[in-house]
């Protein structure tokens, strides 16, 4: 895997017309949306967005595109650069129903190798032009592997969108460099909920200019502002060579739908309720968004349920990956300090912690990695009328659990009574980066437990915040920590001054993603933090790195 090697200066200097970086197959900044229909007779169909894969498996994988108006996607495949020997993946019909996207399930693939593929279009015997992309299988469910995977989320969050005068999002662009074999974004893939105006006013005084478009003009409520978020992302070109070169693993938190959002929540009590006029409930709205979701995102449907977004991947016999759904079961946000389960502790849901007790008592593979949308032990408030109530797991009480840890402190029991070891965590979510270890010795949770580890990524692309405060129910220590301090030296150069407000801008460099690697000899699992030039993080402390050994 190559390291990264850009100057700074030559990466700011070396961007180009907004006109042709950021549009997504039209020439201009505005949303790639269908053809006029003057065009419909003529023009064969375009890509607007380009392509990408996703869910991939050791012999599956879905590829995703869009066109502009009503066409076929056909997928061609090979295990050569040069498509010797392709295969042809049944076309698949682009529709308006489902805003001209369209995924094709690519089966039968060999483990371990790169599958190069192409896609166009055919409306009638018109054909786009072939788009090309690449990803890499899964190693064989029963053989040891080399794993290597980077994480992180929070992408167009906080008003700051694609600026071309800082080179859009870079971060992309550094994650693709290092070549990981798949991404896992940990959420907020969008920020429905958070405008992007023409342009911020910093606290330096400088100015952050954005690339806008009609969707991001106001915050989402129709299922058409939900996808023009989606699009919105793909004006960028890392975006669109990013999802190209690396397949992803995808899980949403709540800006896919709205801030701090759970199913029940009534909107009319929402201080943004005003944004989302005939919307009922947060069920209502997430319906919408999780169609766009669906529609714009390369994630396999589960056949028995396809709004199912929890789901597992085996990485050979050296991980396996659980996939979190910390939103659509949840009850609501509370004070969170229940002695009892009931209808308010719910975070997880009974559903989906019996499939995640099972599967990992199941896994056959070394190192079980917990995808999940927020943190275990960080305080995430959401405050009402001046009331604690909790957005996350922990409640700021350090004693035995409560409320929302209920269910971890039985998924905790669970695992040590089944004999589950190295279990590690990864989340996003506080927009800064996290190295926390969980331990029975410093919690206030007094039953038996496996010491784990917890990491946290992000933002990828958004204003940075933190540190959150710990709670120590679950034991939780930091032993690394990547957040904004008076005094503290930015990848930028500049030196982050006194009476500093949040957030920091991508401007500042503060932009992190992890990276997990699993030696396929030794089994060692390393994961490190780095920024948005691809260079390792320094906290002020110690280097963001981190290698686990194997406990038997």
């Amino acid at each position: 895997m190559g390291e990264p090697s850009v100057d700074r200066r030559s990466f700011v200097t070396r961007t180009v017309s907004a006109a042709a970086a950021l549009s997504c197959g039209s020439g201009t900044a505005a949303e790639p949306t269908q053809k006029p229909n003057s065009a419909v007779a003529s023009e064969p169909p375009g890509t607007p967005c380009g392509v990408a894969s996703g869910d991939v498996t050791h012999d599956t994988a879905v590829v995703w595109s869009r066109t502009d108006g009503s066409a076929k996607m056909v997928v061609e495949y090979a295990t050569t650069a040069d498509f010797r020997q392709p295969r042809r993946a049944e076309p698949v019909a682009a529709t308006p129903e489902a805003d001209f996207t369209a995924k094709a399930l690519l089966a039968g693939l060999p483990p371990g190798h790169t599958i190069y593929y192409r896609v166009w279009f055919d409306d009638n015997g018109r054909v786009s032009p072939p788009v090309s992309g690449r990803f890499r299988t899964a190693p064989a469910p029963d053989k040891p592997a080399d794993v290597f995977f980077a994480w992180s989320g929070d992408t167009a969050g906080q008003g700051f969108g694609i600026n071309p005068e800082w080179g859009g999002m870079r971060i992309y662009d550094a994650i693709r460099r290092l070549e990981p074999q798949f991404f896992l974004h940990s959420g907020d893939n969008i920020y429905a909920d958070n405008p992007i105006p023409e342009s911020l006013k910093l606290a330096d005084g400088t100015i952050w200019r954005n690339v806008t478009t009609p969707a991001k003009s106001h915050q989402a409520v129709t299922l058409e502002d939900f996808r023009g978020n989606y699009r919105y992302n793909l004006l960028d070109e890392h975006v669109r060579r990013f999802n190209a070169e690396v397949p992803t693993i995808v899980q949403w938190d709540d800006h896919e739908v709205a801030n701090n959002w759970y199913p029940d929540q009534a909107i009319a009590g929402r201080k943004d309720a005003v944004n989302l006029p005939g919307v009922r409930d947060g069920r209502a709205l997430a319906d919408r968004a999780r169609q766009a979701f669906f529609e714009y995102l390369p994630i396999k449907p589960q056949e028995a349920d396809r709004g199912r977004i929890y789901r597992s991947f085996q990485l050979g016999t050296s991980a396996e990956l659980f996939v979190l759904d910390q939103r659509s079961y949840r009850g609501p946000n509370s004070a969170n300090t229940q002695d009892r389960p009931g209808r308010e502790t719910p975070f997880l849901g009974g559903e989906q912690l019996a499939w995640l007790k099972q599967g990992l008592r199941e896994s056959k593979a070394t190192w079980k990695i917990i995808a999940s949308d927020m943190p275990i032990g960080l305080i995430v408030d959401d405050a009402v009328d001046g009331k604690p109530h909790f957005e996350a797991i922990a409640n700021a009480d350090p004693g035995s659990p409560r409320g929302r840890e209920l269910e971890f402190a039985d998924l905790f029991t669970d695992l040590k009574q089944g004999g589950v070891r190295n279990v590690v965590w990864l989340t996003a979510d506080v927009h800064y980066a996290a190295a926390l270890h969980y331990s029975p010795e410093r919690a206030g949770f007094k039953s038996p437990f496996e010491p784990f580890w917890e990491f946290v990524a992000g933002p990828m692309h958004a204003g940075t915040f933190g540190p959150n405060k710990l709670d120590a129910t679950f034991g939780p220590e930091v032993r690394f920590e990547y957040a904004p301090r008076a005094g503290l030296l930015l990848p930028t150069g500049r030196t982050v001054p006194e009476g500093f407000k949040l957030p920091l801008p991508p401007s500042d460099g503060m932009q992190t993603f992890g990276t997990v690697r699993i030696d396929a000899v030794t089994q060692t699992l390393t994961v490190e933090f780095r920024n948005v030039f691809g260079d390792r993080i320094h906290d002020g402390t110690r280097i963001g790195r981190f290698e686990l050994q194997v406990a038997k």
